[in-house]
């Protein structure tokens, strides 16, 4: 009979491919993976709701990170970045040096908008819809824009344990990985997904300066909007600045993301730069924003303790060891290539690593992978698709900037590039950190 393990996962993936809601596609995966262990339709969702309590905290982390979030762009900010970019670009002349310089630029945002000033995707629609125009004058070709921002919004976070970071790389994998039964100890997160990260980084550099280095034209297409924004006060920007550092500050010193950006939040609220009878709004926007990403990492955790419960990960790990015997390359090899599958299906490496770990670990202990390889198949493994699935926020933020005047297509401009140049590379780079470790 087909493994109980084996079986939900399949199920799970298929169905997110399908396009059914990843969330329904966890729970269908679980209840037909746990009754076909034996287990009975209460016992597996009573199983399902004890995991649901182990991401409670990843997801009340998102939704305090969303409110901070709405929060700075309150308080008017980054609109005002992106003015002042507009009008300082727009005075130079269009040139390669222009070119390089606006890549540099929304580079370095997408980064900090993981690790430093964490609001995510939310950035790219208020700066990159007005510079289009900007962009087509200098005729480039926007799937390198969406390369740069998707390099990013991935690279960091499952590079540098700030922000995002800290919750990608300490609360979810080095977290679930001790779950499994590996003990991780004091590891160096940055020196352990340095290869991983280099081989993204390697992507990015070949889409930049070799596959669409060329000029594409666009037509120029002006953008309307009811959106007309207000120049914030000097108070306000001192104060962004100053609740910016302090969470950053504040998450350092109490290891809690979560305490930061409840600390950054406070700080705009007591300022008045977000009012008091606005608070409320601001913060359920802001929890609406990263909802769905929480959700769906709390439905995986249920997964994931659905798939222990079974009792068959054991031998699905055992029928593995047989197939790949001593073969670490094929071993580590099919379990890249199968977290690429399944971030494809559920859209958010977030989401993957849950589920992935249960199976992972043991599978690494008994091929006798370290542990910092260990943790680099299973971060890598995570990582994987989530640059390149149509349903991630990592391609979806860029296509919702790029997209503003509807000449960039989601698929072809955005997922397939991404996929392309950095898939492979992370998968290579993978490889050779699950041997060189």
């Amino acid at each position: 009979m087909i493994n109980a393990v084996l079986l939900a996962v399949i199920i799970m993936v298929g169905l997110s491919l399908m396009r059914v809601h990843v969330v329904l596609s966890l729970v269908v995966g679980a209840l037909i993976g746990g009754m076909t262990a034996g287990l009975s339709l209460q016992d597996t969702l009573s199983v399902f709701q004890d995991g649901i309590k182990n991401g409670a905290q990843i997801a009340l982390s998102y939704a305090m990170l969303g409110a901070f979030a709405m929060a700075i762009a309150h308080s008017g900010v980054p609109q005002l970045i992106a003015d002042k970019l507009v009008a300082r670009l727009r005075t130079g002349a269009a040139s390669t040096r222009l070119k390089y310089s606006i890549f540099a630029i929304l580079g370095v945002m997408a980064i900090l908008s993981q690790n430093v000033i964490p609001i995510h995707i939310a950035f790219i629609a208020l700066i990159v819809p007005p510079l289009l125009l900007l962009f087509n004058q200098l005729k480039i070709d926007r799937r390198s824009l969406a390369c740069i921002l998707t390099f990013g919004l991935v690279n960091t976070y499952m590079f540098i344990p700030y922000g995002f970071g800290d919750i990608f790389l300490n609360q979810i994998i080095l977290k679930n990985i001790n779950d499994a039964g590996m003990a991780t100890g004091e590891l160096s997160m940055i020196k352990t997904m340095s290869i991983p990260a280099l081989g993204m980084f390697m992507g990015l550099l070949i889409a930049v300066f070799v596959s669409y280095r060329g000029q594409r034209e666009y037509a120029d297409v002006t953008i309307t909007t009811t959106h007309t924004p207000a120049t914030p006060a000097k108070k306000n920007i001192i104060i962004a600045l100053v609740a910016i550092v302090l969470a950053f500050v504040v998450q350092l010193l109490s290891d809690s993301l979560l305490i930061g950006s409840i600390a950054g939040f406070l700080i705009f609220v007591a300022t008045g730069v977000v009012r008091w009878h606005d608070a409320e709004a601001v913060f359920n926007d802001g929890i609406k924003m990263m909802a769905m990403i929480g959700f769906v990492m709390i439905c995986a955790q249920g997964f994931a303790e659905v798939m222990k419960a079974t009792g068959q990960i054991d031998a699905l790990v055992q029928a593995a060891t047989d197939i790949f015997g001593q073969n670490k390359w094929l071993a580590a090899l099919s379990m890249l290539l199968v977290g690429l599958v399944v971030t494809m299906g559920i859209g958010s490496s977030f989401s993957t690593v849950p589920i992935i770990a249960a199976i992972y670990v043991p599978l690494c202990m008994a091929m006798g992978f370290s542990v910092p390889a260990t943790v680099a198949l299973v971060a890598t493994a995570g990582v994987l698709g989530d640059a390149g699935s149509p349903a991630s926020d990592s391609t979806l933020g860029p296509t919702m900037g790029l997209n503003a005047d509807n000449q960039h297509d989601h698929i072809r401009d955005s997922v397939i590039p991404t996929f392309i140049h950095y898939n492979i590379p992370l998968i290579i780079f993978g490889l050779i950190a699950a041997m060189v470790l």
